[in-house]
């Protein structure tokens, strides 16, 4: 199934149980379409709203998908009613610089990265902003989280992988510079490897708890950027790439199993999987958000699951005393691959944010 979205698109998020998929457009608007579980009918938009006055970025599903909410480089955060497209609340200063990515932590959190390196924890349930974190220099690229361990990894502009702490409020480790900008992460292996996509094509493997370098490189995959990562399951990813292809790779062993699809020429922007993985969605630069039917694509020997490697040496995820901490971090003045953006505003009171969610 195609959409034309009629306008760049930034980012994508389905509804967690329902046949929805939400849009976030260079235009400012949040677009709201539903689809059908036969392919053969056309998507349907249900909703559209004019978001934010500069492009909007980020798009993520709140309260059991009751809520949208958005951010965008005007430095707002917008929650936004699925039923009835009305603003529920509206943070105009959530941060001091363009916002880039949000992402859920647990039913009651979310996160959101900016163009400074600034990743910033909002509470619904205290309705404010619980953690803050100077992570890096340049733009954080992708966020994801380690439920059980509570921290927060986040790729950077700046070339390094971050740990933030949510208990302790710190961030407790970080990368040493790798040779391009990282731009996308997911946990792997019952969170005991962290992988990594670079610009240059090359995937990054660093092992839980000893975060300055990588343990191990994929350099097969691609001579073009990884863009995007989504974890199907422990052994098996899917990469969206700068040549707008779509792979199903394994890790450890790391081989690229299959292609999956061919976007268009153009670099594939985001990936996401439907609320039962029935769809795999994307989009890139030719305003086109494509759906497409995993149970088809996935299916053959070829795709079966890998054993699960053996991996040596690791550390584990409580165990605080050994995990690689630098305190002295350096910094970076890459940025090549972040988003168009206007000046950033300042800090405004962020306590009443979610006080009518």
């Amino acid at each position: 199934m195609e959409i034309n979205l009629g306008s760049h698109a930034f980012d994508i998020d389905f509804h967690p149980s329902d046949n929805l998929v939400a849009t976030a457009l260079i235009d400012g608007n949040l677009h709201l379409y539903r689809y059908s579980d036969n392919s053969d009918n056309n998507p349907v938009r249900v909703l559209e709203v004019h978001a934010h006055t500069e492009s909007c970025r980020a798009a993520r599903f709140i309260n059991g998908g009751r809520g949208l909410l958005t951010g965008s480089p005007d430095c707002s955060i917008l929650a936004t009613d699925v039923e009835t497209g009305s603003a529920i609340a509206r943070l105009d200063n959530a941060h001091d610089a363009p916002i880039n990515r949000l992402i859920n932590l647990t039913e009651s959190t979310v996160a959101s990265g900016d163009d400074e390196g600034c990743i910033k924890v909002w509470d619904i349930r205290e309705r404010s902003c619980c953690n803050s974190f100077e992570a890096h220099e340049e733009y954080i690229s992708d966020m994801t989280f380690a439920s059980d361990a509570m921290k927060l990894l986040a790729t950077s502009g700046d070339g390094t992988l971050s740990v933030c702490n949510l208990r302790q409020n710190k961030v407790q480790a970080q990368s040493e510079f790798s040779e391009d900008e990282l731009l996308s992460v997911v946990l792997m292996k019952n969170g005991r490897k962290v992988v990594c996509g670079s610009q240059n094509g090359i995937l990054l493997l660093y092992s839980w708890g000893c975060f300055k370098d990588c343990s191990d490189r994929f350099v097969d995959l691609s001579s073009n950027s990884i863009d995007t990562m989504l974890k199907l399951d422990e052994d098996r990813i899917i990469t969206g790439s700068e040549n707008g292809m779509i792979n199903l790779v394994g890790i450890l062993p790391n081989r690229i199993i299959q292609p999956i699809a061919e976007h268009s020429e153009y670099p594939v922007e985001c990936l996401a999987f439907s609320h039962n993985k029935k769809f795999l969605g994307s989009i890139a630069h030719d305003q086109i958000l494509k759906l497409w039917d995993l149970d088809n694509i996935l299916q053959g020997p070829s795709t079966q699951r890998n054993e699960t490697a053996v991996i040596g040496n690791e550390v584990d995820s409580d165990n605080e005393d050994e995990m690689d901490v630098d305190n002295n971090r350096s910094k970076s003045s890459k940025g090549k691959k972040r988003k168009n953006a206007s000046n950033g505003h300042n800090v405004g009171h962020s306590n009443s944010f979610y006080a009518d969610l």
